[in-house]
């Protein structure tokens, strides 16, 4: 049985080429007992439908408009569904994926993160759909640590992920 890497394994891979995350606001506030926390980077709403076809060639993502930070950094957002970008670039090894989960704290405003799982092998600085459900809205400051990703270590190191998403997001 393979394991959840803790904040020692983490910040161990940090220190490796490619580091397990690159482009972190604050190292010793992101890592945690069993994770690591997501800032934000970047938030744009959705101008567009989308589509997911059968084949990649008939896939159409939503178009977006990014948002303008106030003075003081902070976006005020009405309820609906946002693309947000992480400030932080993830490299991951062929033997470990990760899953994403919103920080608590965004719950307890009635605001959520939706992530798809981090497979094996990506390198980039990913995109998730944040969630306003609160009628009230929500503030939200950038460089905010808004999500949380857990580390696993698969029993068998994979090919590696080879998608479209592929480095998004960095220039190398």
């Amino acid at each position: 049985m393979k394991t959840i890497l803790s904040k020692q394994d983490i910040l161990r891979l940090i220190q490796q080429k490619p580091p397990l995350l690159e482009e972190y606001i604050k190292l010793e506030d992101q890592v945690q007992p069993n994770g690591f926390d997501l800032t934000l980077r970047e938030v744009a709403a959705l101008q567009s439908g989308g589509r997911i076809a059968v084949t990649n060639a008939q896939r159409q993502v939503s178009n977006l408009q990014p948002l303008v930070f106030d003075t003081d950094g902070y976006l005020d957002l009405p309820t609906g569904s946002y693309i947000i970008t992480y400030n932080e670039v993830v490299n991951l090894p062929r033997n470990l994926m990760a899953l994403g989960a919103p920080r608590s704290s965004l719950l307890r405003c009635g605001v959520t993160v939706h992530m798809a799982v981090w497979d094996a092998g990506y390198s980039g600085r990913s995109q998730s759909l944040l969630v306003v459900f609160n009628p009230a809205g929500f503030r939200l400051q950038r460089n905010a640590r808004v999500a949380q990703l857990v580390f696993m270590e698969l029993a068998d190191e994979t090919e590696g992920y080879q998608g479209t998403y592929q480095s998004e997001n960095i220039s190398r």
